[in-house]
């Protein structure tokens, strides 16, 4: 919807409004790991009336394309936007995903399945060789205590990691919603989808 039809008190009131916001978004972006300046273009996407060129972008932003081309990319990958096609356009036009539920679940899934797998591999390896020190017959009562000891410390990081497996399996295939429902006005419509 463009500002167009309001008075210039009004315009400057709603900018302000939007800037304070995409101020808030752009410090919150670390969360993604991505940059303050990546979190502002973002930002400003969220309240474009219509898909932008890195040229609009770059206007509105006053970054280099370089800069531009870089973020959009880390977007991209991180699926918060989408790059769109517009009939007569022969430039690529970006607009933001604005399911914020699916763009949460498709970046710590992958993030946090990782670190997962990474996780239970080495804990599982370390009980394996804790197990064998443990047969050692020459190892006396107090080794055994240590290793005892130690053996308990990875079980319990071994079901912490079993536990997030399943929260992230829970996120991929929807269940967390009928734990934590989506509320009901968090849909945004947008006009320009095509």
């Amino acid at each position: 919807m463009s500002l167009d039809h309001l008075d210039e008190k009004q315009q400057e009131s709603l900018q302000k409004i939007r800037k304070r916001v995409i101020e808030a978004i752009g410090k919150n972006m670390d969360l993604y790991g991505v940059t303050l300046s990546t979190g502002h273009l973002y930002g400003l996407l969220f309240f474009a009336d219509k898909p932008m060129t890195l040229d609009d972008m770059g206007r509105e932003m006053e970054m280099s394309k370089t800069s531009m081309s870089t973020s959009m990319r880390t977007l991209l990958d991180l699926k918060m936007v989408n790059k769109v096609w517009t009939k007569g356009s022969r430039k690529d036009l970006y607009e933001v995903e604005f399911d914020w539920h699916q763009t949460f679940t498709d970046y710590f899934a992958i993030k946090w399945r990782k670190a997962v797998e990474m996780n239970l591999q080495v804990l599982r390896k370390a009980i394996s060789e804790v197990d064998k020190l443990l047969m050692d017959e020459d190892a006396s009562e107090a080794v055994k205590e240590v290793l005892l000891r130690d053996r308990g410390k990875m079980k319990q990081a071994e079901s912490y990691y079993k536990w997030l497996d399943r929260l992230i399996d829970a996120m991929e295939d929807e269940k967390i919603y009928e734990l934590v429902p989506k509320e009901e006005d968090d849909k945004i419509k947008t006009e320009h989808k095509n």
